[in-house]
């Protein structure tokens, strides 16, 4: 069975007359993007790959904590006690994610990168490699209590930085998210207004198809049910002026001695989170807020990230693992009363 989402407030402008759809695709971030907008039978559209990978580009040469390069590398081998001027995106995206690590009670903490790259989950040291021990309990004793004695500090008039020492930012569960509302931003300054976004999953849609349709996209789904198990009814979601991010168990883990570990950690402890969350969607106006929510309420849990899901008024899905192999889903309000019933 497949139930609807559909937005709170629908936009009348209507797609080109005659327009036709154009798709574009990439790699970055270590994942794939792609882009299908509405053209307008005449319009210009040779420059648009190059532009959009060009946006997709500029946010990993500031953002990346892959590329030793970039600002975010460098900030994060910067000596102890020095204040760094931002770029204005890096410092936007870097603000924001500390306000939701404030909101959500440290839940999600763009400076704890350090128990991140102890858990294998970094650029080195990568719970692939054959070598790969997991961390001892003094070693992440250790990570967390350099974390709270030097935390980061924002100047947010000057856009400038401290780094305390030893601090390694992480924006990797936010820059996706911030790379879509980019790319949706640079197609609305191009003359695109109607558009479906995705990098690595994450989406966002503005406008509607030349049929006047919106955008159609289905919510993940988890596949490892035991056979005959309860799961949760298929959504669907028209992507008109909304975004949408699902953050899971099932996307990135490693296993030992018959133990899942996750990728998502839990800034509080230092470990991986261990409850009984397979998945949490969030839908929201921008990607980026979508993308950094659904990995707080991850780490919450169901119960605590559906409560801070209501104080927030975000529209949020929480698909929980029960005994028997099958799933439960649990509705905000807000997400609840977007169902066309």
């Amino acid at each position: 069975m497949r139930r609807v989402l559909l937005p709170h407030t629908i936009a009348d402008d209507p797609a080109p007359e005659g327009g036709v759809l154009r798709d574009y695709a990439g790699r970055s971030m270590g994942t794939s993007w792609s882009v299908r907008l509405v053209a307008a039978p005449d319009a210009p559209c040779a420059h648009l790959q190059d532009g959009l990978q060009q946006q997709l580009d500029a946010i990993v040469a500031e953002m990346s904590h892959w590329e030793t390069g970039s600002d975010l590398g460098r900030f994060n081998r910067a000596p102890a006690d020095s204040w760094h001027r931002l770029p204005p995106a890096f410092f936007d995206v870097l603000s924001f994610a500390m306000d939701v690590a404030r909101a959500s009670g440290g839940a999600y903490d763009p400076t704890a990168g350090s128990l991140v790259n102890l858990w294998g989950f970094g650029p080195w040291g990568r719970f692939d490699q054959p070598d790969f021990v997991p961390p001892a309990a003094d070693e992440i004793t250790v990570a967390r209590a350099q974390l709270a004695a030097r935390p980061l500090r924002l100047q947010r008039d000057s856009r400038k930085a401290l780094q305390p020492g030893g601090v390694q930012l992480d924006l990797s569960a936010v820059a996706k998210g911030y790379s879509v509302d980019r790319l949706s931003y640079y197609l609305k300054t191009q003359g695109f207004a109607h558009h479906l976004v995705e990098v690595g999953g994450e989406l966002r849609g503005a406008g509607v198809k030349p049929d006047g349709q919106p955008w159609w996209v289905m919510l993940e789904q988890v596949s490892d049910a035991a056979p005959g198990a309860a799961v949760p009814d298929q959504l669907v979601l028209a992507l008109h002026g909304l975004a949408v991010a699902t953050s899971g168990d099932y996307r990135r883990y490693f296993e030992l001695h018959g133990r899942r570990y996750s990728h998502t950690i839990d800034p509080r402890s230092g470990m991986p989170i261990a409850n009984d969350l397979a998945s949490v969607t969030v839908v929201h106006a921008q990607c980026m807020a979508a993308d950094a929510w659904s990995t707080a309420l991850t780490v919450l849990g169901w119960r605590d990230g559906l409560h801070l899901a209501e104080l927030q008024g975000l529209a949020a899905r929480f698909v929980v693992r029960q005994p028997d192999g099958g799933f439960t889903e649990y509705l905000s309000t807000h997400l609840r009363g977007m169902l066309d019933e």
